[in-house]
């Protein structure tokens, strides 16, 4: 399949297919409940909530898997992801104590397509169609910064008292880097494990066509749902 061919498909499944797992930024009805009827700081439940919805969002997960899919230095796995983590934990920060009001329908479909960039580059499609390739490191930390203002959206929603907020968000954010260096460890050990078979480079290509279909399905629910709105 050519990659126009490819991107074409997938925008139009993206546009067609919707499903509940796309609310990859939304706190649990159970979660939310909880955070709404704590007052003060409480520093252990929020990084509990804060590892919990890093290793379960999976959007977030799909993102970092595309990120290191070919990265085989520990120093550039190390540099990649820190470039996530600090625009990740600047818009989390900055957006709640801000109060920035941003839909999240929007937030969440950006999120969607980050994915999709970064599969269409792990395929080498800006080679082919723009003859240059951006440059990732810039792509990763402003992909960041989109994924930490998901987050900051939805949670301005269930936070009902400012006593001890930035300790809260200081322990959520530690939370959610510590579920992400987690969730990490098990992907670097399956990508690691997948590399040293001789089908790897064959079936590269098939997964991140599977990384940018399931992105614009993110992205094409979220849109929708921007419309009904």
């Amino acid at each position: 399949m050519s990659i126009l061919a490819l991107l074409r498909w997938g925008l139009t499944l993206g546009l067609l297919i919707g499903a509940p797992l796309s609310w990859g930024h939304d706190i649990s009805a159970e979660n939310a409940l909880f955070v709404q009827n704590l007052a003060g700081p409480a520093a252990g439940p929020f990084l509990y909530l804060g590892a919990k919805h890093m290793f379960t969002g999976y959007d977030h997960l799909l993102f970092v898997l595309g990120v290191i899919f070919f990265l085989y230095r520990p120093s550039h796995i190390v540099l990649y992801v820190s470039l996530f983590t600090i625009g990740h934990s600047t818009t989390l920060l900055l957006g709640v104590l801000a109060g920035w009001q941003i839909s999240g329908h929007l937030v969440d479909a950006v999120i969607g397509l980050s994915i999709v960039y970064k599969a269409f580059e792990n395929i080498g499609g800006f080679e082919q169609l723009l003859g240059w390739r951006p440059d990732s490191r810039v792509a990763v930390l402003v992909f960041g910064l989109c994924h930490g203002l998901g987050l900051a959206t939805k949670l301005q929603g269930y936070v009902a008292s400012n006593d001890g907020l930035l300790i809260n968000l200081m322990s959520f954010n530690l939370g959610v880097e510590l579920g992400q260096l987690l969730a990490l460890t098990f992907i670097l050990l399956a990508l690691a494990g997948w590399r040293r078979r001789e089908s790897f480079e064959r079936q590269a290509f098939l997964m991140n066509s599977a990384l940018m279909c399931a992105g614009f399905i993110l992205a094409g629910y979220q849109f929708t749902g921007y419309m009904l709105a």
